[in-house]
């Protein structure tokens, strides 16, 4: 069994167009939704469905698309119904593949709204669409404004829902509309500060059972673990530390995901916070979805990487492919 626990939805431009037109008009016609016929979400299900068939792929979980959330349009009824709709997308395709596809939800992360309103609709989206995961953005803002971080009690109505629904969090940054970084950069920045913010608070203490995945390999942090390691451990830095433990006990309560592109860096994840908290995750199709010229594969065709990982054992392979999104998942 290969359980690709990060993916994102294949949809048609109908889709797109009806969060275009909402945007444009600032939800001024109303909530008509987008008009998308269960065939044409059939045959995009059916490209996905090719595409993990060729890596050989058993089963995906797919979300929205991160840099189409839109948390930062106004008012918030357009972020309200564009998040319903592009979920109940995700909701119709899911049902047309059972077995192969699971749906992972958005909340309406508009800062007119308030985190406890998140976590309603969130409820609410679970209950009625069966969705088995959420996607968390830590800005919000989009990079145009300040959002508390996620050690900080701002967050804590959403990771009550979450416990309370017995599903995870994949922590996955939006759009980025500062102008000094693309999303893919803004990605690596907000996953960083993520790790770093939830591990120097009171989080796992208040919330031990809270499943949070952080994506693409946790952003920078374990490349520069030295450094965290250190302040962890540094008499002058360390006050007011939440966690009596090693920064290394601390990244272990994280769940990651082993969406990156290099073998060394996938490597160093996996020696760094061990195999048992890292999730296959491709993101295929996505931004990885290019010829590498090392190896004549795609960059996202990670399964061939891990299975050929001679320091994991053939169940620690298997936990990675499978068994630990089994365990973090409600997948049945």
């Amino acid at each position: 069994m290969i359980i690709d626990a990060h993916a994102h939805v294949n949809a048609p431009a109908e889709l797109y167009a009806y969060q275009a037109q909402l945007m444009c008009s600032g939800g001024a016609h109303g909530h008509n939704g987008a008009g998308l016929t269960d065939s044409r979400l059939k045959d995009f299900g059916d490209r996905t469905i090719a595409v993990m068939d060729g890596v050989g792929t058993d089963v995906q979980l797919i979300s929205p698309r991160p840099y189409h959330t839109a948390h930062s349009a106004t008012p918030a009824r357009v972020v309200e119904w564009w998040t319903a709709a592009v979920n109940d997308a995700i909701a119709r395709q899911v049902a047309q593949f059972p077995g192969r596809l699971a749906g992972v939800a958005a909340m309406p992360q508009s800062l007119e709204l308030t985190p406890q309103d998140w976590a309603d609709n969130l409820r609410k989206t679970v209950t009625d669409l069966g969705s088995v995961g959420a996607v968390l953005n830590p800005d919000p803002a989009e990079g145009i404004g300040t959002v508390p971080p996620l050690g900080d009690p701002f967050w804590y109505p959403v990771y009550e829902a979450l416990i309370e629904l017995g599903i995870p969090a994949l922590i996955h940054s939006g759009a980025c509309r500062n102008g000094r970084e693309t999303y893919s950069e803004h990605f690596v920045t907000e996953e960083s500060i993520a790790i770093l913010s939830l591990l120097n608070s009171e989080v796992f203490i208040r919330y031990p059972e809270l499943k949070l995945i952080v994506a693409h390999g946790g952003g920078s942090v374990p490349y520069q673990i030295g450094r965290w390691r250190a302040a962890r451990a540094h008499p002058n830095l360390n006050k007011g530390q939440r966690l009596n433990e090693t920064f290394d006990e601390s990244l272990r309560r994280l769940w990651f995901d082993t969406v990156l592109h290099s073998p060394l860096s996938l490597e160093l994840l996996l020696r760094t916070v061990g195999a048992d908290r890292c999730l296959f995750g491709t993101e295929r199709p996505g931004s990885g979805t290019a010829p590498d010229p090392a190896t004549g594969r795609d960059f996202d065709d990670i399964r061939p990487v891990i299975e050929g990982f001679d320091f994991l054992s053939d169940d620690e392979k298997a936990a990675v492919l499978s068994g630990n999104a089994q365990k973090v998942f409600p997948l049945g």
